[in-house]
């Protein structure tokens, strides 16, 4: 075996720092871990901000219009900087630059790793997309091609293994990551719970529900709509639960008016928070009623690292490593609105810790460390 520092150059396909959102902080922390081990270069999109990677370069290489999927002369210039960094390894960030990567492959000595973040025809499929089927069967050529494929978790590894026929002895699963290798003091979580209280008018008895994602996203607002319209009014209806609801994130259509007219029915509008992980800290419950999309939900797996419970729908919990979360995740069957209301009660009233388990699994030191070894293999 190798143990010869790789060096890494990975096609990055679009902005992620500075990093806010789950998926730019999945790519941006990975890299961010990873180069404390190897040497890395991230190629993305002239709308990053290169002074917020840390332990890694960024290069201002592909263009911001859609264009640059299809951009044949961007082989030349990628080409370049391999040969330039002395690439061992080609890393692309979800599937869509694989035909580049393929391109690369065959003139240049590297490895080539796709990242995958979701199987993405799945996705599109979820959301409508008329082409899903297309896309499926690009996806299935990319990951058949590829020299390794890391899948965000072992159910979209035997997917890809059973579905598209990916090959079993060059798949792995390298899940995202957390940067906390324990959960926080009790007294980080008790001033948190203090100022998020005094913030919003929180008594001290009153039990913090979130809610929090990318609200512009359907799948985020649908969830919301699930929360208002069939989650709250059956906690409406048991008057010894003392709560408040907080939503958390940008881009709420106008049509909910801000949430003005649910501010009597303990519901809280915070909008976008420069800081989420103070929310996570406060929370006794993260609500995670997702019936749509693809892929790990991020914002569950940092809610957990918080030390907040999770209850959660079958496909909100999809790729969580549920076996390591001990009594911190409750996975309701989709549409028992009324079971998961229950279990929000039930739960809000424990103080169980998320387990060691979980860290050991989830930690980006550990992720990172795991996947340099499945590199060098």
């Amino acid at each position: 075996m190798d143990h010869k520092q790789p060096k890494i150059v990975s096609i990055i396909p679009y902005k992620i720092l500075p990093a806010k959102l789950g998926g730019e902080k999945g790519i941006a922390l990975f890299y961010e871990y990873l180069g404390r081990l190897a040497e890395v270069t991230g190629i993305s999109t002239k709308n990053n901000d290169p002074q917020y990677a840390i332990n890694y370069k960024l290069l201002n290489v592909l263009s911001d219009t859609k264009l640059r999927y299809i951009n044949p002369f961007l082989y030349f210039s990628i080409r370049r900087v391999l040969l330039q960094q002395e690439a061992t390894h080609l890393f692309i960030e979800h599937p869509y630059f694989g035909w580049l990567a393929w391109a690369l492959k065959k003139t240049l000595p590297v490895i080539w790793v796709v990242h995958s973040h979701n199987i993405e025809y799945m996705r599109s499929r979820s959301i409508g997309r008329w082409w899903w089927r297309t896309l499926k069967a690009y996806e299935r050529w990319v990951y058949r091609r590829a020299d390794k494929v890391f899948f965000i978790s072992d159910e979209d590894r035997e997917h890809a293994i059973k579905e598209l026929g990916v090959s079993a002895a060059r798949s792995f699963t390298v899940t995202y990551g957390i940067e906390q290798a324990g959960i926080p003091d009790d007294s980080e979580l008790h001033e948190c719970r203090r100022r998020i209280g005094a913030l919003h008018g929180i008594d001290q008895e009153e039990k913090v529900l979130l809610f929090n994602g990318a609200l512009y996203h359907h799948t985020n607002y649908d969830a919301l709509k699930i929360i208002l319209d069939k989650i709250n009014p059956i906690l409406l209806g048991a008057p010894a639960f003392k709560y408040k609801i907080i939503i958390c994130g940008k881009g709420l259509p106008a049509f909910f008016n801000e949430l003005k007219e649910y501010a009597d029915k303990h519901i809280i509008y915070a909008g976008f928070v420069e800081d989420i992980s103070l929310y996570f800290k406060a929370a006794d419950v993260f609500l995670n009623p997702i019936l749509s999309g693809g892929g790990v939900k991020t914002k569950a797996i940092e809610a957990l690292a918080m030390n907040c419970t999770v209850v959660s729908t079958e496909l909100g919990a999809m790729g969580i490593k549920r076996e390591i979360c001990g009594d911190k995740l409750h996975i309701i069957e989709n549409h028992d609105w009324r079971l998961f209301a229950e279990t929000v009660i039930h739960s809000a009233q424990k103080e169980e810790p998320t387990p060691p388990t979980f860290f050991d699994y989830y930690y980006w030191g550990r992720v990172t460390n795991r996947t340099l070894e499945l590199m060098r293999n």
